[in-house]
């Protein structure tokens, strides 16, 4: 479902994106459009696109396309989503220990409307670390 999503094909582009957004979230997949990780993230995103519309947009950025921004995120991952508000990358804190981006699929959709909340409701209040409300730091211990 990618091809239904926004995508940004440069640096500029990407830049532009972040700072002229200044009411809502931005949100962006960096990754690969051909990358199962990534369909099954974007297939996420755009079933929840036009819910969280009035409070976040979401873009999509290919890393081999763009990859301006690699190195400065590190951007190893396959998948990747990142959030920023009024040109300020918001961290949110998953128990991961990594608190700069999201860097696996979730196929809830409402977990990532949750998500996506709490980082918009911390960020109009101006904290660039948010509490994200479900603790992953035991994803893969069942």
């Amino acid at each position: 479902m990618s091809y239904m999503l926004p995508h940004l094909h440069s640096g500029w582009a990407v830049d532009q994106a972040i700072l002229a957004e200044e009411e809502r979230v931005v949100v962006i997949r960096f990754g690969h459009d051909h990358d199962p990780t990534c369909m099954v993230m974007d297939e996420t995103l755009y079933g929840i696109a036009e819910k969280v519309k009035n409070f976040a947009v979401i873009y999509l950025v290919d890393i081999t396309e763009v990859p301006d921004f690699n190195t400065m995120y590190e951007l190893y991952d396959p998948c990747t989503m990142m959030f920023f508000f009024r040109n300020k990358h918001i961290m949110i804190d998953l128990g991961t220990g990594n608190n700069n981006k999201i860097n696996w699929a979730i196929s809830n959709k409402q977990e990532v409307i949750d998500v996506i909340e709490i980082v918009y409701r911390g960020a109009r209040k101006g904290r660039g670390l948010v509490i994200s409300p479900k603790d992953y730091s035991t994803k893969y211990k069942y």
